[in-house]
């Protein structure tokens, strides 16, 4: 099935477009809800602007499938196609296309770390072709929920793709936070999604609770996770708030739909004529907190009433 959904998405690398004289080409290291919607919030915010897809532009999106030598493949094939503005979501499809050109503009996404993933000279003035936006996680705020719902939690495992630059950054600043918050992270790295549910087998018996960063490897198996944790009353926490809809417990994080937002008005900017490199990158804004009541009761605890009914979303 793999092979067949690579073969499928290299084909679709040779569609021809429609004849307009706006190409936005999107690309994303692989499907699953947060980074979908962010490139539906793009399409959305590009439209708003007065960009709409088949009249003022013509909106390509390819998915890699996981896979970073695809996500080299699609910005070259972009970059072939002399496309106006390349937008890459996740830090492999933006690496990628930092490799593919110097020349045609790139407006990244739901890139964690774009200074540690070597995209940017600075975030102030990120130089060259490239700006955009990250999603770094308010990992202290993510701590504190924890300790919140879990006043006894001590360890935390941690699954992520140790290939995935934005995961490394997130678990390295994770680890350097919870010492002082009186926590250990025992990390359980998973190199690809096949990987992911045995990761998460691994901590059962070792850890109080399983956090989930911001890494695509994990969040596009995340089912896998949530059947470990419900089998073995493991709470479950996740980065993102698609992940709380998708069976976590609870997370403080960004709606990646208005994260496509904030970034259709970077590319905006950019069609209007400024230089990507002269504007600043900046971290998305705006975090909710999301529960979900009964992913926690299958796993063996209740949230807080007090949290729940501060919380911006309560998933049923």
């Amino acid at each position: 099935m793999r092979k067949l959904l690579l073969a499928l998405s290299i084909a679709a690398l040779s569609t021809p477009a429609i004849a307009t004289d706006i190409t936005i080409a999107v690309t994303a290291i692989v499907e699953h809800p947060a980074l979908d919607a962010a490139r539906d919030g793009v399409k959305e915010g590009l439209a708003a602007a007065g960009y709409t897809e088949g009249d003022k532009i013509d909106f390509v999106y390819q998915s890699a499938q996981g896979q970073p030598a695809t996500a080299a493949q699609i910005a070259r094939k972009f970059v072939g196609d002399e496309v106006t503005v390349i937008v890459p979501i996740s830090t492999p499809s933006a690496q990628a296309a930092a490799a593919a050109t110097k020349d045609i503009p790139i407006v990244f996404t739901a890139v964690t770390d774009p200074l540690g993933a070597q995209l940017v000279s600075s975030l102030e003035k990120p130089g060259g072709n490239i700006t955009g936006l990250s999603d770094l996680s308010p990992l202290q705020d993510h701590i504190d929920l924890m300790k919140e719902i879990m006043s006894d939690i001590e360890k935390v495992g941690v699954i992520f793709n140790p290939g995935e630059p934005n995961s490394v950054s997130l678990v390295t600043v994770l680890k350097e936070l919870a010492g002082p918050s009186g926590l250990t992270i025992i990390e359980s790295p998973a190199t690809k999604s096949a990987d992911v549910q045995q990761a998460a087998r691994a901590l059962v018996g070792k850890v109080d609770a399983i956090y989930i960063p911001t890494d695509n490897t994990v969040v596009s198996a995340l089912e896998g996770v949530v059947a470990v944790a419900e089998e073995n009353s493991v709470p479950l926490f996740a980065s993102d708030t698609d992940s709380v809809k998708r069976g976590a417990i609870a997370t403080i994080g960004f709606d990646y739909r208005d994260i496509g937002l904030q970034t259709a008005e970077v590319i905006v900017r950019v069609l209007n004529g400024d230089n990507p490199g002269d504007i600043e990158v900046v971290n998305a804004v705006g975090t909710d907190l999301f529960v979900n009541p009964g992913a926690a009761a299958k796993m063996g605890i209740s949230i807080p009433e007090a949290i729940v009914a501060r919380a911006n979303t309560v998933v049923e």
